[in-house]
């Protein structure tokens, strides 16, 4: 059996996301299905290469918006792909924090 690799735990969260690719600009709409106060997870048919650096935005049915930078860790083709934050700037991390706590809740 294969052990655990995350350092932190991973929540089943359902939301709406949208990447940017940084040199490009090319946009992609997601759906992100599992978030953790390192990263996330994002189901999608055509994700980004791994290393991809990225500017990510997640939003709830409450209208609340969470962006930060990220970097593609892993992706699976017609699956989606991991990734994780870089630099979350304060403000976000308090909404992220009050996303993981409602997840961890079960709500």
């Amino acid at each position: 059996m294969e052990s655990e690799k995350r350092r932190t735990p991973r929540y089943v969260f359902f939301a709406a996301a949208e990447l940017m690719e940084e040199k490009s600009e090319v946009r992609i709409a997601s759906r992100l299905s599992e978030l953790s106060v390192r990263g996330c997870y994002l189901d999608m048919m055509n994700p980004f290469p791994v290393g991809t650096s990225i500017l990510l935005k997640i939003w709830t049915d409450e209208n609340s918006v969470f962006q930060s930078k990220a970097k593609v860790i892993y992706s699976q083709a017609n699956v989606g792909a991991g990734v994780q934050f870089v630099d979350v700037e304060p403000k976000y991390l308090a909404l992220l924090e009050h996303w993981l706590k409602e997840a961890a809740r079960g709500s």
